[in-house]
């Protein structure tokens, strides 16, 4: 069987997802003028809007540092090339790779527990979701929210809300979630137990961070700094259009929307969710005329997709990783989330629920 043969199905039908909004997105829109705009755009500002883009990554291995220094105290410079390939990964595999790509990379480089690296994901993603929905709390004070966002809101609310439940549910509860393990461990073939054995033990150990509330806080003060980070790149990134002049509210609730939108199943990289979300909001919500918008998100997305998908290759290549190896890692893991779904602690896809590129 060929590389990811086995997710033949979800690539093609994330691959229709992603065309379809595609379409959605440039639909009647006028090609030439969206050229002209692309054309007459001062590409200067891209040099701080990369700047403070990378910043973010940076802070956001910060932030890795301090769900993981329970487990293990790894420097931040060693962390930050991980990141960076988990991006890449994103960007250019299916399924959603980036999460487990760089669980496999922590576990090679630094022998930590890979089902410890994922709790710690997990919780990332968690507090990425909560972030976007603290922007779009704050953008409402001053625009009223059309019904499709405000839905979007209702819902993205309540699975995180959902998931900082559980999470701190397993992360006090170790005693009763072992004796679960081991109840469900009885039902499965012998030939599968010893992955499986010590799986909640060790998914547990990663969300040690839950509770010590000091460093907690600060992993949450982390994840809005480095969205702040993203959201003045927006902002760097629309001064490339001399006609183009966003708000503060329009900087965060367009980056808000759109990330929470990369929910929904799609290519790699996000095309079509992305880019649908982010015009939706600025021609609906803050009138930006179509052509404009269209060519700010093409632009936008660019910046976002191409520079740290490169630097990601870069840091894959000089790590000499396996893409074969990585993926027995996702396949091994997969087992793991079925082991946990058994449990009805976690669904199979929870490692992939991210509302960031990443992110």
């Amino acid at each position: 069987m060929g590389l990811f043969q086995k997710d033949k199905l979800k690539f093609w039908f994330g691959l229709l997802v992603g065309v379809g909004f595609l379409y959605l997105t440039f639909r009647g829109q006028e090609l030439d003028k969206i050229g002209d705009a692309l054309g007459k755009a001062n590409y200067w500002w891209l040099i701080p809007a990369l700047l403070v883009y990378f910043l973010g990554v940076f802070v956001r291995a910060i932030r890795w540092h301090y769900l993981l220094k329970p487990l293990q105290s790894i420097p931040v410079s060693r962390l930050y090339p991980v990141v960076v390939v988990g991006y890449m990964a994103n960007n250019v595999l299916p399924v959603r790779m980036g999460e487990v790509v760089r669980a496999y990379i922590l576990d090679r480089r630094e022998h930590l527990s890979k089902t410890r690296s994922l709790a710690t994901i997990v919780v990332e993603r968690i507090m990425d979701g909560i972030t976007m929905l603290l922007f779009i709390a704050i953008a409402s004070f001053s625009v009223n929210l059309t019904g499709d966002i405000a839905g979007i809101e209702r819902v993205a609310g309540a699975v995180f809300l959902l998931g900082i439940v559980v999470f701190l549910f397993l992360a006090s509860n170790r005693r009763l979630l072992l004796a679960v393990e081991r109840f469900v461990l009885k039902l499965l073939p012998g030939k599968i137990r010893p992955k499986l054995e010590g799986l909640a033990d060790r998914f547990i150990d990663g969300l040690q961070v839950l509770r010590q509330w000091r460093d907690l806080l600060a992993v949450f003060a982390l994840s809005i700094l480095a969205w702040a980070c993203e959201g003045a790149m927006y902002w760097f990134v629309a001064l490339t259009f001399s006609e183009l002049s966003l708000s503060f509210t329009a900087i965060i609730l367009t980056l808000a929307v759109a990330n929470l939108f990369t929910l929904v199943p799609s290519t790699p990289g996000y095309f079509g969710p992305f880019d649908f979300a982010a015009k939706q909001v600025l021609v609906g919500i803050f009138l930006i005329p179509a052509n404009l918008a269209a060519s700010y998100v093409i632009l936008l997305h660019a910046a976002l997709y191409f520079p740290v998908t490169l630097l990601g290759l870069y840091y894959w290549l000089k790590e000499h990783l396996s893409l074969k190896e990585a993926e027995r890692e996702r396949k091994l893991l997969e087992d793991e989330k079925k082991h946990f779904a058994h449990q009805d602690l976690l669904q199979p896809d929870a490692i992939e629920v991210t509302p960031t590129r990443n992110k």
